[in-house]
């Protein structure tokens, strides 16, 4: 099969976590640091007071630096960004985490536990719950699919190291299909819009903005967009052990959750304004897609207590274990329960989610 030569079909026990060509799992098999990281525990109290002066955090949370601003929160950023990466892909928020070149960023739940399977030691610092679809499946232009049953001997774009391979394992779950009845293609989800267009998948999960984008411009070819009840339920802060160990950055992680719950709520009482800012000329839709996207979405809600939030993820990490992709794992110490509810305690109550 040609398409072999050029994307790599998921085999049950590979190890893949592809990240702009390059192989995590490859990188750390061969780091010395990788079960020192692993082990490095964040330890203690959580300290208290602002961060002393001078200290400085790499976050990779767009959203945020966008939202600061038009929010009024700017004044409240107790400690200096160094930069603002702008990435998101979870295996590239890994590879900046090895390089230590980011402190702090945000991505779905499954992210930590591949940073964990391949020993890159990291804890989820703030935790967000979406209980409504995020992800919507495209078909490539011309395909026959018309629901998930359909997916049966099908090509998917499958990131196992992203919150869209999850969501690929759920829906194949959900729909009485084995991992073996599909052929799952190991792609960074950010080369899914050219798998698609290209044809060299037949169907692969897509977000917003992306996929409406991807909907307007190939719509008219026989692409579409299978929306099914598959939640991806957490997205989270997470930041490295040594940052979590260091109380200088520890401080300064702390001093931020609140800042980022109050920029996403800001987000969704000002909804022309992020429209403009974020959708329009952030991301490239028009101000009616952008319409069209918050009105799909749903308030953003933040636990007060995370006991759901680690169930949901020893859920996910037991479904990628039996899948092959990572070993089995406990996932409750991927969560730092010292930052536990700081989120919903700076958020007005309908926000908070208490069940």
């Amino acid at each position: 099969m040609a398409h072999h030569d050029t994307y790599r079909t998921v085999g049950r026990r590979s190890f893949l976590a592809l990240a702009g060509g390059t192989l995590i799992g490859t990188l750390a098999a061969c780091s010395p640091q990788a079960k020192t990281a692993a082990s490095a525990e964040p330890a203690g109290k959580l300290p208290s007071g602002a961060p002393p002066p001078g200290t400085k955090l790499s976050i990779a949370v767009r959203t945020t630096r966008l939202q600061l601003k038009p929010a009024g929160l700017e004044k409240d950023l107790s400690f200096d960004v160094s930069q603002w990466p702008n990435l998101n892909a979870g295996p590239d928020i890994i590879q900046g985490f090895r390089a230590h070149s980011i402190d702090l960023a945000v991505n779905a739940g499954i992210p930590p536990i591949q940073a964990h399977a391949i020993g890159v030691g990291a804890k989820i610092v703030a935790v967000q719950v979406r209980n409504h679809p995020s992800y919507v499946f495209a078909t490539a232009p011309g395909s026959d699919i018309r629901s998930v049953a359909d997916f049966r001997g099908k090509k998917i774009g499958f990131s196992q190291g992203q919150a869209q391979g999850v969501v690929v394992l759920r829906a194949l779950k959900q729909a009485g299909l084995a991992n073996d009845d599909v052929e799952l293609v190991a792609l960074p989800s950010t080369q899914f819009l050219t798998a698609l267009q290209s044809k060299q998948v037949d169907v692969a999960p897509l977000g917003e903005p992306t996929v409406t984008k991807y909907l307007t411009q190939y719509g008219k070819d026989g692409a579409r967009g299978l929306k099914t009840d598959v939640v991806d339920l957490l997205s989270v802060l997470w930041a490295p052990n040594e940052v979590l160990n260091d109380p200088a950055k520890a401080a300064a992680v702390r001093s931020f959750i609140p800042l980022w719950a109050r920029g996403l709520t800001w987000a969704w009482e000002n909804t022309d304004e992020w429209i403009d800012t974020y959708y329009v000329k952030d991301q490239g839709v028009s101000a009616e897609d952008g319409k069209r996207i918050v009105a799909s979405l749903h308030k953003p809600q933040f636990p007060a207590n995370w006991d759901k939030a680690i169930a949901w993820e020893q859920e996910t990490a037991d479904l990628m274990a039996e899948g092959g992709f990572v070993p089995k794992q406990d996932v409750s110490g991927l969560f730092d329960r010292r930052f536990e509810g700081l989120a919903a305690k700076a958020v007005a109550a309908q926000y908070r989610e208490t069940s």
